[in-house]
């Protein structure tokens, strides 16, 4: 297990967001418990990425354990030129790169998730669904961000999809910082 400073960051650069990268976006499926390795692999090389990661606490023997893990187990988003792309093959920490066919889709999709993490929200992985009421957030850190409103029995979840993975994070909101897209 690593320790919080040993992480990788979750967007590299740190100071850029990923709707100001430039290039084309690739999703890593990387091999088994490869994203971090890759991530650091990633920022020597210089090539942008965003690795959505969240904290899961557990308990192991009397002890708390706190784990900075993917949100998207075994994906990593990377964006660059074609040469960027041959070296994160060359790092033999993937399976397979998927290609995006919608772009501005895809970091429609992510931005939020970003957002989300760098404001300090918690995000956990949810089902991905296929219906329910979408809605778009009207105040706060989030603002702009479209989702999937999901009621359970104690708070509202807005639900964040990434389509092409077919996966989705999911945190809690108020129910008066969103308003209905028609």
């Amino acid at each position: 297990m690593l320790k919080e400073s040993e992480n990788p960051p979750i967007v590299w650069p740190e100071d850029q967001s990923i709707d100001a990268f430039e290039g084309t976006w690739w999703a890593a499926h990387t091999k088994s418990r490869n994203e971090k390795a890759l991530a650091w692999q990633l920022v020597r090389k210089e090539v942008r990425y965003f690795l959505p990661m969240t904290w899961k606490v557990s308990r192991k023997k009397g002890r708390t354990l706190r784990s900075l893990m993917p949100v998207f187990p075994g994906y990593l988003f990377f964006c660059g030129q074609e040469e960027d792309r041959l070296e994160v093959l060359k790092t033999n920490r993937t399976a397979q790169l998927l290609v995006v066919h919608d772009q501005p889709q895809l970091i429609r999709e992510l931005a939020p998730i970003e957002k989300a993490l760098r404001s300090g929200r918690s995000v956990v992985p949810h089902e991905y669904l296929k219906v329910g009421q979408r809605c778009r957030v009207i105040a706060g850190p989030l603002m702009g961000a479209e989702g999937l409103i999901v009621q359970t029995p104690q708070k509202a979840k807005l639900v964040l999809q990434v389509q092409m993975l077919g996966q989705a994070v999911s945190m809690e909101i108020d129910m008066d910082m969103v308003e209905k897209i028609e």
